[in-house]
């Protein structure tokens, strides 16, 4: 029996090949997934706990990657690899390099100018982070882990709140995420920056 995953608004569904990049082959439902998924994140947070983070290095696609992977590379093989396939939100695939580029040539620039107040900037990142879609599955828990790695190592603030939720179920918090994104996607970026502390 193979995973079956239903999708719930928002969500990113995997292609057949994708899917065949689970490493955990007892897994059959995306109740499943989503707990072994959060166990694998929790690791990814120890390593992020456990090393002292300069700007240069978190700007990076380098520790991009790597963040995802460390998330990620127990459940996933193609964790920390950009996806190579079209999808219902995001970037063409073929484009990801050249536009996480620029987001993180941007973010260099917000930060040295004080363009935006600090959760504004990490808030801003998170948003067009997602936006571009990097890996085939996990970018809105990886968006906002970078954001609260934005705010905490780089701005020395809290991280964020994010309704104290992962926001993989569907509720009433995940429709407030989602709806807060769509908001940013037409240039108000407010309502996200209110979900993310509240």
């Amino acid at each position: 029996m193979g995973l079956e995953l239903g999708y719930i608004d928002g969500q990113t569904p995997l292609n057949e090949e994708e899917k065949e990049g689970l490493l955990i082959l007892t897994i059959t439902s995306h109740g499943e997934l989503d707990e072994y998924e959060q166990l694998n994140i929790e690791k990814g947070l120890e390593w992020v706990l456990s090393r002292r983070l300069k700007a240069s290095e978190i700007l990076s696609q380098q520790f991009i990657k790597q963040l995802h992977k460390k998330m990620f590379g127990e459940v996933w093989s193609w964790a920390g690899q950009y996806r190579q396939s079209e999808k219902n939100i995001g970037i063409d695939w073929i484009r990801i390099g050249v536009e996480l580029k620029k987001l993180l040539d941007d973010t260099v620039y917000w930060i040295e100018n004080k363009t935006y107040p600090p959760d504004e900037t990490a808030i801003r990142f998170k948003h067009r982070l997602v936006n571009i879609h990097c890996f085939p599955n996990g970018n809105g828990r990886h968006s906002r882990i970078m954001a609260d790695i934005i705010i905490e190592s780089i701005f020395k603030q809290d991280v964020f709140t994010w309704h104290r939720s992962n926001m993989v179920k569907a509720d009433e918090v995940r429709k407030k995420y989602i709806d807060a994104i769509r908001h940013g996607d037409k240039g108000n970026i407010q309502p996200l920056l209110d979900f993310a502390r509240s």
